[in-house]
């Protein structure tokens, strides 16, 4: 009788050949086969040569998506002004019948009218700048200092032509203590020296009242120019745009208009000044007032066919 433990190895060893031989010949169809595809797969025809292998490396889809890049804006190299074609414009007495009526209540030389001219412009080109007297100054208590030797002539004849401080050495103190108390500052050329020297731009310079020989307050005779700043007032272009104040509001339709006139010739004059390769174009002229909104103007006085006369704006 044989070995139960050689029995039970030949027993295993004819199981498992069984089982291969069953595993080897298994029919097709008993396998099942199982196909997982991804989200988005999409099937396609393999061309020749990707058959053939030809091709090596990754295969590029046949579905491009098309990149679609932000094009950068330019910078402007001018300043946005509107067109005004399509605005409605308005007559100078029009305008100021209107502004006085957001006016009512107020004193008459408490509120100024405003003329803003709107030019195009560059950005970083040259800006017009100057300063004027009007035909009917709309300030004339302006107080003006005068740095010069008090005891020369120059001190006699700025008093004489309503300069409110006239000297040296007082001024310089007064200005550095913090004593300000004039509107405008004229030096004469024989005190330019110790006026820098003082120091003076550094409190003068921020607040605008620094003399130059640029802004003409730099002068030999300073009475000369004292007539001229008495009612005279600076304008300045900033961005675009040039503003003045042209009258009270107790003006009369005529003063404004012999005001508002040489303010736009000025500046035209000073446009003409420039180099011929800065063009400069005036687009719009915009009447305002202190607490009142902006009327465009269309260059006619009045309306022929409005009852409204400049007598009617005459009054306050």
């Amino acid at each position: 009788m044989a070995a139960p433990g050689l029995c039970l190895a030949q027993m295993s060893r004819l199981s498992l050949s069984t089982a291969r031989h069953t595993l080897l010949h298994a029919p097709k169809a008993s396998i099942p086969i199982v196909q997982v595809r991804h989200k988005g797969f999409k099937e396609r025809i393999l061309s020749k040569k990707e058959k053939s292998g030809a091709l090596t490396g990754p295969t590029k889809s046949f579905s491009k998506r098309k990149t679609t890049e932000k094009k950068k804006k330019k910078p402007r190299t001018t300043y946005r002004q509107y067109d005004p074609k399509d605005a409605e414009t308005f007559t100078l007495c029009e305008a100021m019948r209107y502004l006085r009526a957001f006016e009512v209540g107020r004193p008459p030389n408490s509120s100024k009218y405003e003329i803003h001219l709107k030019m195009k412009s560059l950005k970083n080109g040259p800006v017009v700048r100057n300063r004027l007297r009007l035909p009917h100054p709309v300030k004339t208590d302006l107080r003006i200092c005068v740095i010069c030797p008090p005891d020369s002539k120059y001190a006699e004849s700025a008093k004489a032509a309503g300069a409110t401080l006239v000297g040296e050495e007082e001024i310089f103190e007064a200005v550095k203590a913090g004593r300000i108390e004039f509107d405008r500052c004229i030096c004469q050329t024989d005190s330019l020296a110790k006026m820098n020297k003082a120091g003076l731009g550094r409190v003068l310079g921020p607040r605008g009242l620094m003399p130059s020989a640029k802004t003409g307050t730099v002068v030999k005779d300073p009475s000369l120019v004292l007539k001229d700043l008495i009612g005279g007032a600076e304008y300045r272009e900033r961005l675009g745009v040039v503003r003045m104040a042209v009258g009270q509001l107790g003006f009369t339709p005529e003063e404004m208009q012999r005001n508002v006139k040489a303010f736009i010739e000025a500046v035209k004059k000073d446009m003409a000044q420039l180099s011929d390769k800065i063009n400069k174009e005036m687009v719009e002229v915009v009447l305002s007032s202190t607490n009142g909104p902006g009327f465009i103007l269309n260059g006619e006085f009045r309306d022929l066919n409005s009852s409204l006369t400049p007598r009617d704006l005459s009054t306050s």
